[in-house]
């Protein structure tokens, strides 16, 4: 043999063996030798509520802490801007469309005022379905769920689920109770019918976590702890509220006392976990997971809310825009992966299944939509995955105010389409993370070719689609005769013009086009002369604009007055018209010209009958 020959054996025989090593230190062949599983799920966590991830409000030093010792996602996403889909994306590393399991638990009914009918999504997470607790049980785990479930009641329940152990989780969304007695009308949350008079829940599940690690310290554990903090309703331990400085009128920003406590209280419920696990060693032998299951709850939608703000990301909880989308998260392995670092991967809900089950070694033959973070997480890694495309599909009506749609990222750019209109949205999200500039009439392109993948998912997936209201009445006539038309239920038509439901606006804004538009569709029960009354608003500036308010053949001219800013809105009354017959009409708002750099903000159209003479 030559010698050139024996040195390329020799390298070959090297980098085998290298190969071999690294598989042997980074998956775990035995059971004995296989991580601890924790995955630590928040429920309406904004992707910006946490100081690690820049809040300056809230205060989060257990879960800075997390994030110290191991990777923070920066572009993590929840597979839905609702609840119930993305659990079941988490237990499936499936697509929520693929499992048509769309929307929270049981959803909202179809009203009249919807144009669209809801598809008839499942009602629970199909026990046919492979779960994460039934694939570590399949691996010698025990295995245990601590807290909220919302993923089916009775026949569905987590113990049909792979899960040997199971305390406060049920078929709702809502928990009975933040402070014991945990029981309501009769019934009780499960395993917490003996709680101390006035324990707070968050403290409650966290010291069943520590119960769970106790009792099952000599072996490998799954444990999922999906806490209910800091979900509606607003409620916190009274100390904790005092720390924090009381809300101000200002809604914009992150201010809410009571949420603040609430976070804190799920931020010690992490610490003792963390803490418990370095008590009996396991440290190093345990992978926590923490994320949260959409973004935060940024409308109003009960007492003390909205709990919180998710800027720079647009909107929230409901919407598929970042901020209903983007979450926190954190994945810790100390020793096996990186510490103290940060990935900008797009990650999503359906990924922690490949994820997990590869850390561990452990072989599934369940197909999933998820690909394995590892990449992004081990110190060699390359960080960089294999996918650079996620989707969503939302056939529904939020509570929220979000409407039926679907989106794609992929890369830099993120399309939004929506259902009731076929219109959509183009942002290249990388640089504008606010979703303030739509591109799509300066990337037609773009926008066909995005939309084309994502009516193939939608096709590949078995997507569900909502269909025609046969009940659609909008906008119904009141008994006293008026038509009131909101911000809130406007068809936008354009680029830049966009309905701002958070609470301090509540408006149709950011009208910096003339070519953008508004209309309403409406009812008419009783015939006749209307007086039109506009509520708008219009920043030092940016007055005179000159914008016609048109029914069928009619219409009304008038100039947009100034008034101390955009949101200050003022009610002006600007002419009348005739509607001649009852039925279904459209109202169009059309800018004809624009002197500043906004046309307005408009909160409201009233269309009051005139008295007969």
């Amino acid at each position: 043999m030559t010698t050139a020959f024996l040195a390329a054996q020799y390298r070959l025989f090297l980098l085998v063996l290298v190969a071999l090593i690294t598989l042997a230190t980074t998956i775990p062949t035995r059971a004995t030798e296989r991580p601890n599983i924790i995955v630590i799920l928040a429920d309406d966590l904004g992707a910006h509520d946490l100081a690690c991830y820049g809040s300056k409000f809230h205060r989060t030093p257990q879960f800075d802490a997390l994030a110290a010792s191991g990777v923070r996602f920066t572009q993590a996403y929840a597979a839905c801007p609702v609840c119930s889909p993305t659990r079941a994306a988490i237990m499936t590393g499936k697509w929520p469309a693929r499992l048509h399991l769309t929307d929270w638990l049981p959803g909202r009914g179809d009203l009249p005022a919807q144009r669209l009918s809801r598809p008839a999504f499942a009602q629970q997470l199909p026990l046919e379905e492979a779960t994460l607790a039934e694939a570590f049980k399949g691996a010698g785990y025990a295995t245990g769920v601590i807290g909220k479930w919302h993923l089916g009641g009775e026949g569905f329940e987590p113990q049909k689920q792979g899960f040997d152990f199971n305390v406060a989780g049920d078929h709702t969304g809502t928990p009975l109770s933040y402070f014991a007695p945990f029981a309501r009308n009769g019934r009780s949350m499960p395993g917490l019918e003996a709680a101390p008079e006035g324990e707070y829940l968050t403290d409650r599940l966290a010291a069943e976590a520590e119960k769970f690690i106790d009792q099952h310290r000599e072996r490998p554990f799954f444990l999922y702890l999906p806490h209910y903090a800091v979900h509606t309703p607003m409620r916190a331990k009274e100390a904790a509220v005092a720390k924090f400085p009381a809300a101000t009128p200002f809604r914009g920003q992150q201010n809410n006392p009571i949420y603040a406590a609430m976070l804190e209280s799920l931020d010690d419920a992490v610490g003792r976990v963390v803490a418990r696990l370095k008590q009996h060693g396991l440290s190093e032998r345990t992978i926590v997971i923490f994320t949260s299951d959409n973004g935060g709850l940024a409308t109003v939608e009960g007492p003390n809310t909205p709990a919180t703000s998710n800027a720079p990301l647009r909107e929230g909880k409901g919407y598929l825009y970042e901020g209903g989308l983007r979450v926190p998260l954190i994945m810790s392995w100390p020793g096996k992966w990186r510490g103290a670092a940060t990935s900008d991967v797009l990650a999503s809900s359906v990924d922690l299944w490949p994820t997990l089950l590869q850390a561990c070694g452990i072989r599934h033959d369940s197909a999933v939509d998820g690909v394995s973070l590892l990449p992004a997480l081990e110190p060699a890694g390359a960080n960089k995955l294999e996918r650079d495309t996620l989707y969503w599909h939302y056939p529904h009506y939020a509570n929220q105010g979000g409407r039926p749609g679907g989106a794609i990222r992929a890369g830099e750019f993120k399309l939004i389409e929506y259902y009731e209109q076929n219109r959509r949205e183009l942002f290249h999200v990388a640089k504008d993370v606010g979703e303030s500039r739509n591109l799509a009439a300066d990337q037609p392109e773009r926008v066909r070719e995005l939309a084309a993948r994502l009516a193939a998912w939608r096709e590949q997936v078995g997507a569900q689609m909502p269909t025609p209201n046969p009940k659609y009445r909008p906008h119904p006539q009141a008994e006293n005769g008026t038509i009131t038309l909101p911000a809130s239920g406007a068809d936008v038509h354009g680029v830049m013009l966009r309905y701002e439901p958070l609470p301090h606006k509540a408006t149709l804004g950011f009208w910096v086009r003339k070519d953008d538009t508004v209309s309403w569709e409406f009812t008419v029960s009783t015939p006749g002369e209307f007086e039109v009354e506009v509520l708008q608003g219009c920043g030092p500036g940016s007055g005179k604009s000159e914008v016609a308010i048109i029914v069928g053949e009619q219409s009304v001219l008038f100039t947009v007055e100034e008034t101390k800013g955009f949101q200050d809105f003022i009610p002006r009354r600007i002419g009348r018209l005739t509607i001649p017959a009852a039925g279904r009409h459209t109202l169009r708002v059309e800018p004809r010209s624009k002197p500043g750099v906004a046309v307005m903000d408009l909160r409201r159209i009233v269309l009051t009958p005139v008295a007969a003479p």
